[in-house]
């Protein structure tokens, strides 16, 4: 087992990383439980697989669970469910200084993040993320959000959790299009900033995506380094070092808009492919050679992740695309900043992006291959 500490001003937190934690989690969990029963918020996937186990490992403290069940999917990221949620919280007497319980993936760990974050000022949350994506990239660092109309993540706060509990044991029950999906989160950390840890994930991504135990806790606890760095360095993207974790979301953000964030196209999957564009367009700019460009591709590719957005099938322009980005988050006086490559390992914030450009380069690619 690994333990990371995400190291901030006065509120640092531990992330756990192993195999088996759940069933200890009662113990692991034992300092932030000040009654008999605890809320717990899970899709209805991660329930029906660990809901039992956790209930098993509160019940040996003396614990109970009350359960508030999601349906699986980016649809419970809404205000609908967000209210529901926070009714269901008051009329349990959730107080501030209790905690909440994440159990699933990332959709579950942002809505009860947020919904802790906003709940009578702020209260704490746990989370017990159960897919790598979640593992190696959105349960550690406090960003919470729920979808709007106009966009992904566009409602949200920086709350950042009590404790993180990655128990690798849980990515046994995952399907191997979500571990690939993952995975596109593990990869990204080599590209952006470790060319070593790049270049072990070539040859060892297999392995992570088979469930090696050995080789999927190394990627698990190298993710959640390298992210617990850059949160440390700047929590709340202001700086600009965090906004490298957003290397390949800004294309890959507009793509799943343009597919209605659906499962025509998982968050990491558009990841991938964004990281690809991300890496294309770099060499476009003549920042990276197109020799590094492929080589990202390769690996992306290596993995049976799609390096084409050609074969998603899309009947749109490149402009349609660009539309999208519009919306992004990000955006600050009229200009978007993307996550570029100076090389593998070194990505940068470009702020002088011509969203024209962009739009002809995402034309060329939609008709490419």
């Amino acid at each position: 087992m690994a333990v990371i500490g995400v190291e901030l001003a006065g509120r640092g937190y531990d992330v756990q990383v192993g195999h088996g934690l759940l069933a200890n989690a009662g113990e692991l969990t034992e300092g932030f439980i000040r009654k008999d029963r605890v809320a717990a918020v899970a899709d209805r996937n991660s329930h029906r697989a660990h809901g039992q186990q956790l209930e098993h490992a509160l019940a040996a403290k003396g614990v109970s669970i009350d359960w508030f069940i999601t349906q699986p999917g980016e649809g419970a990221k809404s205000w609908g469910v967000l209210e529901k949620l926070l009714d269901w919280l008051l009329e349990r007497g959730v107080e501030r200084g209790d905690h909440i319980f994440a159990l699933g993936g990332g959709v579950v760990g942002d809505l009860t993040g947020f919904a802790a974050a906003v709940l009578k000022r702020g209260c704490g949350f746990v989370q017990i993320p159960t897919t790598l994506l979640a593992q190696v990239d959105s349960s550690v660092g406090g960003k919470t959000a729920i979808n709007t109309a106009a966009g992904k993540n566009l409602v949200g706060a920086f709350h950042q959790p009590a404790l993180v509990l990655a128990d690798t044991g849980t990515l046994d029950t995952l399907p191997p299009r979500e571990m690939g999906a993952g995975y596109a989160e593990v990869i990204k950390y080599g590209i952006l900033g470790d060319r070593t840890f790049f270049e072990w994930c070539k040859e060892n991504g297999a392995k992570v995506t088979a469930r090696d135990p050995a080789a999927l806790e190394y990627a698990v606890t190298q993710s959640v380094q390298a992210k617990a760095r850059i949160v440390a360095e700047d929590e709340r993207e202001t700086t600009g070092t965090r906004a490298l974790l957003n290397l390949g979301h800004t294309f890959g953000h507009a793509l799943e808009a343009e597919t209605g964030f659906s499962d025509a196209l998982l968050h990491g999957e558009a990841v991938a492919l964004g990281m690809v564009l991300a890496a294309r367009y770099s060499a476009r700019r003549e920042y990276i050679s197109l020799d590094n460009a492929a080589r990202i591709t390769a690996a992306i590719d290596k993995a049976g992740l799609r390096s084409e957005i050609a074969s998603l099938g899309l009947e749109c322009s490149g402009d349609q695309l660009a539309a999208h980005m519009l919306h992004d988050k990000k955006m600050d006086a009229g200009t978007l900043p993307f996550i570029l490559l100076r090389g593998i390992g070194q990505a940068f914030v470009d702020k002088q992006v011509d969203m024209a450009d962009i739009a002809a380069f995402l034309g060329e690619q939609l008709q490419a291959h």
